[in-house]
């Protein structure tokens, strides 16, 4: 199962072609299992234009898999600890939400798709599957 960030559904829905979307795109073609977060679903949301893209959106993303921490304040304290160990290394983590999402993929056993250097930089220090 692959949890699809941000990052690549708002090229996605852009047509902006690039490795990661053409990776979303076999995962669609191919009937492979994938979902987003409460809060990918915020993000993208956020970045809308009009009010018919937010109704169009808001409807086809709400229709997704959504994956969710699997203990609220334990999942929040791990991605703290992320964010933590990051910082400790000397690795500059601009997103917070970052490493709840890494936390959720690990909780869940997940591939994350991504195309955000954050993901690239926390990978240094905390292994986690990537698609």
């Amino acid at each position: 199962m692959v949890l699809v960030d941000t990052s690549v559904l708002i090229d996605y829905l852009r047509g902006v072609t690039n490795p990661q979307t053409e990776k979303l795109q076999h995962i669609i073609d191919q009937g492979i299992v994938f979902g987003i977060t409460s809060l990918i679903y915020q993000e993208v949301l956020q970045g809308v234009k009009t009010e018919k893209e937010f109704k169009i959106l808001k409807e086809y993303l709400g229709s997704q898999r959504f994956y969710y921490p699997a203990n609220e304040k334990e999942s929040f304290a791990s991605a703290a600890e992320i964010y933590f160990k990051c910082r400790k290394k000397g690795i500059t983590v601009s997103s917070s939400i970052d490493c709840l999402i890494v936390q959720i993929a690990i909780e869940k056993d997940l591939f994350l798709l991504h195309n955000d250097a954050d993901y690239d930089r926390i990978r240094k220090v905390i292994k986690f599957k990537v698609f």
